[in-house]
């Protein structure tokens, strides 16, 4: 169905982004079989949440090298993505500015977008926890989000200090015009072209960093106990990664690995039996820090990766239908975030 091209999803994405990239787009990612038909000038929830999907998925291609070079070569051998679902990192923490804590920040995006809680996941050994987001109104064919919030006060007094220190005062990228947006499109279920125009950009700034440069010396002090909590310091509420759902991880990852591609490892197994993961490790990019004479110094640090997924189907019984088992697994997802540690060992 990639040939599909859904008009109000196009308009959106050729104001964003230019020609060439949604071109590209389109040519790559699964088509979800709800935008077959459209309303001109009308954006449904779907649509506007279609087109965040696919802005954000580019944006995590232009930051990731290896992404980036998986995606070319898969549709030029004739491939395509199917975006199962992305990743972001969050901190719950009451000294966060003017962005609301953790999750929350996000919530007011994706909850009028259509999405709903699809699971909640402990990530005990990070400090974290992590909450799938799943969309109502197609949930196996456009990509769930994956929301983590990091919880500080499970450490010390020193790491608390400079979680504050750097992200105190974060910015919030949602103006009042855009929330007024939001509350309609949560209510209507639509929004006009125009202002889905005006809402895309705001939306799709939000995943992105939205504090000052970090000093060295806090980041130092995350990096010692969470290098979950200093990959958020320099990388802040980014796509971590984004994934491509494949027929076989499996023979995926000894494909990856015989190109000598930096590939995780081993394949992550869920409890369940249904649901395995396996991932690149992480871009290392350059990064600016505020040294202790407050000169800027730059370094490299780990930053987004590509992930790859394999779920499990079921035939259901009463429905008359396949269905995809949309879970996660709290040790699949603590074993992929280890991409982004130091050495992403």
């Amino acid at each position: 169905m990639r040939n599909i091209k859904n008009a109000n999803v196009e308009q959106l994405l050729l104001k964003l982004l230019g020609a060439d990239k949604t071109a590209r787009l389109f040519a790559t990612l699964n088509h979800p079989q709800i935008l077959n038909e459209w309303e001109a000038g009308i954006v449904t929830r779907a649509e506007l949440a279609q087109a965040m999907n696919m802005a954000l998925f580019e944006d995590l291609l232009a930051r990731s090298a290896n992404g980036r070079r998986y995606t070319e070569e898969a549709v030029a051998a004739g491939g395509s993505v199917y975006f199962d679902h992305g990743a972001l990192r969050t901190v719950r923490w009451p000294h966060s500015g003017a962005l609301p804590m953790g999750e929350a920040a996000f919530a007011r995006i994706l909850r009028p977008l259509g999405f709903s809680i699809n699971g909640r996941y402990p990530l005990d050994r990070l400090g974290m926890t992590g909450r799938a987001w799943a969309h109502d109104d197609a949930p196996d064919e456009i990509a769930q989000f994956f929301v983590s919030e990091l919880h500080p006060e499970r450490f010390s007094a020193e790491f608390q200090q400079a979680v504050t220190n750097v992200i105190g005062e974060s910015r919030d990228p949602l103006t009042p015009r855009a929330l007024g947006q939001l509350w309609e499109l949560e209510r209507d279920g639509v929004l006009p072209l125009d202002a889905a125009h005006e809402l895309l950009p705001v939306m799709v700034g939000a995943f992105a960093c939205q504090h000052e440069t970090p000093r060295e010396a806090d980041y130092e002090v995350l990096l010692k106990e969470s290098a979950e909590m200093a990959w958020i310091a320099t990388e802040g509420n980014a796509f971590n990664h984004a994934t491509d759902r494949v027929a076989d991880v499996f023979q995926l990852s000894d494909d990856e690995k015989a190109k000598g591609r930096p590939m995780k490892p081993e394949v992550e197994r869920s409890r369940s039996g249904r649901v395995f993961q396996t991932a690149y490790r992480a871009d290392t990019v350059l990064r600016e820090f505020r040294a202790a004479d407050a000169s800027i110094v730059t370094r490299e640090v780990p930053g987004s990766f590509y992930e790859f997924i394999t779920r499990k189907r079921t035939f259901d019984q009463d429905a008359r239908r396949w269905e995809t088992d949309l879970r996660f697994d709290a040790g699949n997802a603590q074993g992929i975030f280890k991409m982004t540690a130091n050495q992403a060992a």
